[in-house]
């Protein structure tokens, strides 16, 4: 990365900024993980609104600033956003007025799946924190983690309705054998689609359950 496009990056990172992705306006505040600065996300939106329909039961973990949420909301999903950073419930929420769909957003601050323990979604969307390490802030902890991956793909099974699916979003800069190797035993793990973005291959994969 160049000089002039780390001065660019850290205008936009740690900071309140509006962003302007996929058709949606997006306020980030500075704890919040920025999703146009780091690509993941709108490929995961993209993904979201070619999957998801009008009365499907949706969750969102780690909704960060809210555009996986807003996109779902927005086909007509009936949606529940978590994530443990108290600064993403509220960004998330400010950004769910600012593009009308509050009333389909159901926001929960807690970690993983514990907010929404013993409910079941038809569809799961996750942009997870897919670097191993101890995060060193709020904003961090949306980047890496020590136990992240590990804990979804042992315990998706218990929020995936029956007939339902996941979506994830991955980054080959990561861990990404590990990650579907981890999901083998328990789901049919396909390609949605996948982006070069210039040295770095971002793939959402579809999650549904194998049938024995």
């Amino acid at each position: 990365m160049s000089l002039l496009q780390r001065a660019m990056l850290s205008r936009r990172v740690g900071r309140l900024v509006l962003e302007h992705i996929d058709g949606l306006e997006l306020v980030v505040l500075p704890d919040v993980f920025n999703p146009a600065v780091f690509r993941t996300s709108p490929l995961l939106a993209e993904a979201i609104a070619a999957n998801v329909v009008s009365g499907r039961r949706v969750l969102d973990v780690g909704t960060g600033s809210g555009l996986a949420a807003i996109r779902a909301a927005a086909c007509g999903g009936d949606v529940t956003a978590i994530d443990i950073n108290p600064e993403a419930i509220r960004c998330a929420r400010i950004n769910a007025l600012l593009n009308h769909v509050d009333a389909r957003i159901d926001l929960r601050l807690g970690d993983l799946f514990a907010p929404v323990e013993g409910e079941r979604f038809d569809v799961v969307v996750c942009n997870p924190p897919f670097f191993q390490g101890t995060p060193t802030s709020r904003r961090d902890a949306a980047w890496r983690s020590e136990d992240f991956i590990a804990r979804f793909c042992d315990e998706l099974v218990d929020v995936v309705a029956i007939d339902g699916y996941a979506l994830v979003v991955f980054s080959n800069h990561a861990d990404e054998r590990g990650f579907l190797d981890r999901l083998a035993s328990s789901w049919q793990v396909t390609i949605d689609r996948s982006r070069d973005l210039g040295g770095e291959v971002v793939t959402v994969y579809r999650l549904s359950r194998r049938v024995s």
